[in-house]
């Protein structure tokens, strides 16, 4: 291998006047929510240790730097080997950062690390030649237009739906009056080593090199050396090691990093008191500190964790990590497979609510039968869906940074309640809430919700069908990985002039179109090909697909006892249309009002324990 050069670069330094590529043989943008937010989170963290209010904007100057670590890139063409997802997403952020910057000059200054011009062409800085669909993606990002990523690659749609994700997530996290300076400190003072290889081949080597030959223990392994260390009895230790080798491997192939995952849901779910407030020198407290070195965390409190003498350590493995380790393999297969009775768990993981874990495992007690935790995981599945629910029909974002810090309040208010208690915790939660669901009427697809909009229609139509005594269909629904997925229907086509009369206003009949009423869920070719049709011409289409959709059709009326008596005994207006006008879309946006109150019903809760 010839000699590499490696110096520290800002991502100024990284950006300006710089084009990357990435070969058309890299893997795809993978990022998902999870990894956006604990990049937000850490980004944030870091630059709250020294913001304050009365700053002025030079005393970004004596702000500390945050390091992202290393990217490998070759000589020649300046490729991307190592990197691409973090690059991808510091640009992400950058063009959130440029749409909530006022002054033109300092929009100039960060579309720049954006977007240049080389060789009399524009071009992203992040330029994949072979891939002109992620030119497309970021432009409208840019543009701030609205793209359909559906029917696109993984990439594309990770793209797409990242930089949603850090919109929800930096308005709730960012006052507007730190804006300048927090640019000012993602450009200058977010630090990565450049690291180029004279070849390419040279720079897999380093690539390899870095990420396969870490000998240093992981904070898990560290955590299990202690704990053993701690049991006398060496028959007692090699049957804790035993069971912490095994369940370790079962976590592990779930997926990269799930037993660091299980350790630090379950640590902070039973143990934390104390979390970190967003304020200038604020310090860390256990949350903070499990999520970063919980090993450390839990050599240093030991003594509040109980953990004093060699039995306390024997009990620690043998009873509560073995339950709450097989809890948490059990949840995670609720949340991959939809499973009779744990129905929740799966919802709230189609939603990617990741911190469902932590909740369900705070109310666990260690020493309750396996018919309690049952239960409580109904109940408190049961809870977060009610609860999310209601702050997306409110526009509320359920992201993980904006609502971290009431899931830990409410971990420590159910920690190993009894289950009546546990009850009546949730269900004031739930009542208590400043959002409900009376909003409804004004609730619509739109960049924001479009995310949650499937997974909505998806319920109602279960809940119509299943109580029509038809078999659910909620997986098909909202899986995206099948040959023909579902896509979300306009029942009014984007034919403005057809509808002058009613809808004058462009603006005005777009917001119409897109209400909760005025959607439904249909096969992706078949939603498709109605694309230019009339409702008139839409209507024998509608027939043949899910309830909800034939609910439409005068058809669906005859010969169909259950969901007759359904609509009656619930006391729903379920009525055909011959065309779909003003009126018609008012009596939908009603009737899934309706539903939607049924579905998401505070008793529920009680429904959990029977």
């Amino acid at each position: 291998m010839k000699k590499i050069d490696g110096t520290p670069k800002s991502l100024r330094e990284l950006f300006t006047g710089v084009k990357y590529t990435i070969h058309y043989y890299q893997r795809e943008y993978q990022w998902q929510t999870k990894q956006i937010e604990e990049l937000l989170d850490d980004l944030t963290d870091e630059f709250f240790e020294f913001y304050s209010e009365q700053d002025e904007r030079a005393k970004v100057l004596e702000y500390g730097h945050y390091f992202m670590g290393s990217i490998v890139l070759t000589a020649d063409d300046n490729a991307i080997i190592d990197g691409q997802q973090r690059l991808t997403s510091l640009t992400l952020l950058l063009i959130y950062l440029y749409h909530q910057l006022e002054d033109e000059e300092e929009r100039a200054e960060v579309l720049q690390l954006i977007y240049s011009k080389k060789a009399g062409t524009k071009t992203f800085n992040i330029h994949v030649p072979e891939m002109p669909e992620r030119y497309d993606v970021m432009n409208a990002l840019l543009q701030d237009e609205y793209m359909d990523v559906t029917k696109h690659s993984e990439t594309i749609r990770n793209i797409y739906n990242r930089y949603s994700d850090i919109k929800a997530i930096m308005n709730d996290t960012l006052p507007k009056a730190a804006l300048d300076i927090f640019k000012d400190w993602i450009i200058d003072n977010v630090d990565f080593i450049r690291i180029v290889a004279q070849t390419e081949q040279d720079a897999h080597k380093i690539f390899v090199s870095m990420n396969d030959r870490g000998l240093s223990l992981t904070p898990t392994e560290m955590l299990k050396g202690y704990l053993l260390s701690k049991i006398e009895n060496d028959s007692v230790r090699q049957q804790a090691n035993n069971l912490w080798k095994k369940r370790i491997l079962d976590l592990k192939g779930l997926g990269k990093d799930e037993e660091s995952d299980f350790i630090k849901n379950w640590i902070r779910s039973q143990y934390a008191e104390t979390i970190r407030e967003r304020k200038k020198n604020a310090l860390p407290g256990d949350f903070d500190i499990i999520g970063t070195s919980f090993h450390k965390w839990v050599r240093e409190y030991n003594t509040q964790m109980k953990l004093l003498k060699s039995k306390d350590f024997e009990d620690f493995v043998l009873k509560q990590f073995d339950k709450f380790s097989q809890l948490y393999l059990d949840l995670k297969m609720y949340s991959s497979t939809l499973t009779k009775g744990f129905e929740y768990v799966f919802y709230n993981a189609d939603r990617n609510f990741t911190l469902q874990y932590q909740l369900i495992l705070a109310a666990i007690d260690p020493t309750e039968t396996k018919e309690e935790s049952d239960k409580k995981i109904k109940l408190v599945s049961c809870f977060l869906d009610l609860y999310f629910t209601r702050r997306i029909f409110n526009y509320k974002t359920v992201d993980y940074s904006s609502i971290v810090y009431n899931v830990f309040m409410l971990s420590k208010k159910i920690r190993r309640k009894p289950l009546p208690d546990l009850l009546d915790v949730c269900k004031q939660e739930i009542t208590g809430m400043e959002f409900q669901l009376e909003t409804i009427d004004d609730f619509r697809l739109n960049g924001w919700t479009i995310r949650y909009m499937l997974h909505i229609l998806s319920r109602v139509i279960d809940y119509i069908e299943t109580q029509s005594g038809i078999p659910s269909n909620f997986n098909n629904y909202v899986n995206r990985e099948i040959k023909n997925p579902y896509d979300i229907e306009h029942i009014i086509c984007d034919h403005h002039d057809w509808f002058l009369e009613e809808y004058p206003e462009k603006e005005v009949f777009d917001r119409n179109r897109n209400k909760f009423g005025g959607l439904l869920l249909l096969p992706m070719d078949k939603n498709r090909s109605l694309n230019d049709l009339t409702f008139e011409n839409k209507l024998p289409i509608y027939f043949g697909e899910n309830l909800l959709a034939k609910s439409l059709n005068s058809d669906c009326y005859q010969n169909n006892p259950q969901f007759k008596r359904f609509y009656e005994t619930e006391g729903l207006n379920f009525i055909p249309y011959l065309n779909f006008d003003k009126r018609a879309l008012l009596e939908r946006q009603e009737l899934y009002e309706e539903l939607a109150k049924r579905i998401w019903n505070v008793e529920r809760l009680s429904e959990q324990l029977k």
